[in-house]
């Protein structure tokens, strides 16, 4: 048995049947998986990972362990944690976990510590926490490491941000920027996952709703679609001017968040940004307005500056809302204090989108560890050559054939003689 902090180990059974359910939606990671049990291309390498703990992410940490890795898992959330998963992972498949669901602040960064005292050769964050604390408290270890892979919009922006300070002490592959990753995961997987969250979390009704989606990348784009599709009155606010246009072209309307604060009845965020809705945001609302973000930090709303004004708080009206009463008797809701509402009220991504992402993952894990020599402490790109089978892999599952060039057709695309 691996050392683990856990809620409890007796949930095992309950987690196994949903990592082996998930599974069955993920025949690209699993034949990568069929493949490492015989190459073993991770032959001890530790690895640390800080990510969601969910039934999906369990089957890549059985990826690595299969492909010969020490593995340990810690979590990227206090609430994204699914703590039956936890103990299947512990007691079933022999991995190091340090992760409880609504676990606290201390708690959170103590489980953070574990993963680095594991002394990873290759790490993998989700919103680069680890990371961060590798550059702060732990920086001598930083040399040790072989690479680090960061799978969400915030994580990059903050990797990007030391990598042009001259800061960044690890080389870094983005795998959020991978096509096999944000196309998919974050447009259709956040998409559908959001919208099924705040359904958890509410019960309400999403048609004729006016919904305000602040930000309109891939992650903003998915809700926005989904919410539309389902009857919704969508207002997209952006601070990118390509975007906003994009956006109107894409049929919503657009505006400030000043100009939508008075009349949307939900609110979500997905930026990677602070502070997107703000207190003059928050004293604007109506009456019952309901507000939730799906960014990975809870920083997006500001929650602490909320409290400040509100006269009333009542905590857990329905499960994952909290009622604000402000001075002026409206009341705004509040749904999973401002974290990921797709992962705390909802069980984040369907398996067959995070089967990409995964798979991504687990390649890039082998390809740093066969030339980590080569790299530089710079942020890169996922190979060509692993998004091409992956995606190749992943149609072949589906049952999907596309055209191949023809002899005729390459030498046209690659000549420039044939014109008018």
């Amino acid at each position: 048995m691996p050392n683990y902090d856990i809620t409890n180990l007796k949930l095992a059974s309950s987690g196994k049947k949903r990592i082996e359910w998930a599974d069955n939606d993920m025949p690209v990671l699993k034949q990568i998986r069929k493949k490492w049990n015989k190459t073993k291309p991770l032959k001890g390498v530790k690895t640390s990972s800080c990510m969601h703990v969910t039934c999906e992410t369990a089957n890549l940490m059985r990826t690595l362990k299969a492909g010969g890795a020490d593995v340990f898992l810690c979590a990227s959330n206090p609430l994204s944690t699914q703590d039956d998963v936890a103990a299947s992972l512990v007691k079933d498949y022999g991995i190091k976990v340090h992760a409880r669901r609504g676990e606290d602040k201390k708690t959170y960064f103590k489980h953070l510590e574990s993963a680095i005292k594991h002394q990873p050769q290759i790490t993998m964050d989700d919103g680069a926490d680890l990371l961060s604390l590798l550059h702060t408290k732990y920086k001598k270890q930083a040399f040790t490491i072989k690479g680090s892979m960061e799978e969400t919009t915030t994580g990059v922006i903050r990797l990007k941000a030391l990598e042009q300070q001259e800061k960044l002490m690890v080389p870094i592959i983005a795998v959020n920027d991978a096509r096999t990753k944000n196309l998919f995961d974050n447009r259709y997987g956040t998409g559908q996952s959001t919208l099924d969250g705040i359904i958890r979390a509410t019960d309400i009704l999403i048609a004729g709703k006016n919904i305000v989606v602040a930000g309109y990348g891939w992650c903003g784009r998915g809700f926005a679609m989904r919410a539309r599709g389902m009857g919704a009155n969508v207002i997209i606010t952006e601070v990118d001017s390509i975007k906003a246009i994009e956006a109107t072209m894409d049929g919503f309307r657009v505006m400030t968040m000043n100009e939508a604060a008075p009349i949307g009845d939900l609110f979500c965020t997905l930026t990677g940004d602070i502070h997107v809705v703000d207190i003059h945001h928050f004293k604007k609302m109506r009456d019952g307005a309901i507000v939730c973000n799906s960014g990975h930090f809870d920083v997006e709303l500001n929650i602490k500056g909320l409290k400040k004004i509100a006269q009333k708080i009542r905590k857990k009206v329905r499960n994952f809302t909290d009622e604000y009463t402000l001075k002026n008797g409206k009341r705004i809701f509040v749904l999973a204090d401002g974290r990921l509402i797709n992962l705390a009220a909802a069980e984040g991504h369907p398996a067959s989108v995070m089967d990409m992402s995964f798979s991504t993952q687990a390649l890039t894990a082998e390809y740093i560890n066969k030339n980590y020599k080569k790299f530089r402490n710079k942020v890169y790109n996922v190979p060509e050559e692993i998004e091409e089978w992956i995606a190749k892999s992943k149609l072949k599952s589906m049952n999907i054939n596309i055209d191949t060039l023809t002899p005729e057709q390459k030498k046209y695309l690659a000549s420039w003689e044939i014109g008018t």
